[in-house]
């Protein structure tokens, strides 16, 4: 019997030096999952919480690697740069790659440098930046790379939703706060005034119509811009689009001591304020998920639709656009159906929006370009 035991003893110790010796199933966080797809998101000034830029793209990261089996810290991860600057962005993105990312999502036109100095020294690295083309630090080259692939917005159209909303409503005094007046903004703006002017002439009320017009020269809130907020609503302004990252938060303030109304941007911001009545919405997410599908299809590399291509999403993608839940929907007159249908006019191409940046639109109502 005691040698049984010990037999029995010899084997169990056997068993377990093998078992040690064996390498780990699961790979290391460092190494691509299974599909040879690493994600990784780079946050350009903000975080993924910013409710706004990357938190949209974020989420589309999310749902699409979720949805194919990819988990966090293994098959996808997020970064953010020490500071704000193309140096740290580099610097960034050379961290993401150096963890195993092949997959590197930039969100917003402040990589545009920074795409331009990393794609070709990675050519097995794919790129996807939003809202921007690579270019030199100076703009003296443009240069998108086969392994990098640009979406850029029609902004526009997206303005042109809000404004023409928010003339339907019933308001008649509106501004548009922008930030620096860089193209994607002014698109915004210039799609505001044509939605609103739009609205004005199909309900005859151009002549009662005013809109004033501010580029604040950035994107965080600041005392100067709650300010100038505060005046334009004591002088009658009912609801400001505000657009362009965190300055939202100085409109916001300033509308609920004055009783005032804002429009949010780029993502569904109804959460932030009561005082959002609707926000003039890229379609991140959506926009994330469709290019992420085209790696996965084509075994982690850019197809020839996409490779060294810009694609400009707007309403016939289905990527821009005003939220339609409930909770987000806070228009009280102007409905969702209606908007349904004007949103379908536009994905058709039966109403036409100008995406011009370099001409003010020509419209009827009145505009204070120096309000």
């Amino acid at each position: 019997m005691k040698k049984i035991i010990a037999v029995l003893m010899a084997l169990a110790m056997v068993l377990a030096v093998v078992a040690c010796s064996k390498p780990a199933a699961a790979p290391a966080a460092s190494e691509p999952a299974a599909s040879g797809m690493k994600v990784a998101l780079v946050t350009d000034v903000g975080n993924i919480d910013d409710k706004s830029f990357n938190q949209g793209a974020w989420e589309g990261v999310v749902a699409f690697c979720e949805g194919k089996g990819l988990k966090q810290g293994e098959g996808y991860d997020y970064y953010r740069p020490s500071e704000d600057s193309t140096e740290a962005r580099v610097e960034t993105i050379n961290t993401a790659i150096a963890n195993g990312a092949n997959v590197i999502v930039c969100p917003g036109y402040l990589f545009e440098d920074a795409i331009y100095t990393v794609q070709g020294s990675n050519p097995k690295v794919q790129f996807l930046l939003l809202d921007g083309e690579p270019h030199a630090a100076d703009y003296s080259v443009y240069e998108t790379t086969s392994n990098t692939h640009n979406i850029l917005y029609q902004e526009e159209q997206a303005g042109f939703f809000a404004g023409y909303a928010a003339v339907k409503d019933g308001y008649k005094k509106l501004g548009f706060l922008g930030g620096m007046a860089v193209p994607a903004v002014v698109r915004y703006g210039y799609g505001f005034v044509q939605g609103a002017n739009a609205a004005a002439e199909e309900m005859n009320i151009a002549d009662q119509v005013s809109l004033k017009y501010w580029y604040c020269g950035g994107f965080a809130p600041s005392d100067d811009i709650k300010i100038k907020m505060a005046g334009w609503f004591t002088d009658g302004t009912e609801v400001v689009f505000s657009c362009g990252g965190g300055i939202y938060l100085s409109a916001v303030a300033a509308a609920t001591e004055a009783n005032g109304k804002v429009i949010g941007v780029d993502v569904d911001q109804s959460g932030e304020s009561e005082c959002i009545i609707t926000s003039a919405m890229k379609g991140l997410s959506n926009s994330v998920i469709l290019a992420l599908e085209d790696l996965w299809a084509n075994n982690g590399v850019w197809s020839a639709d996409y490779a060294g291509k810009t694609a400009v999403l707007g309403a016939a993608d289905d990527c821009v656009g005003l939220p339609t839940a409930e909770g987000s929907w806070r228009l009280s007159t102007f409905t969702v159906d209606e908007y349904n249908a004007l949103f379908a006019k536009v994905k058709d191409g039966s109403v036409a929006v100008s995406n011009d940046t370099e001409n003010a639109p020509a419209v009827t109502i009145a505009v204070d370009y120096n309000a």
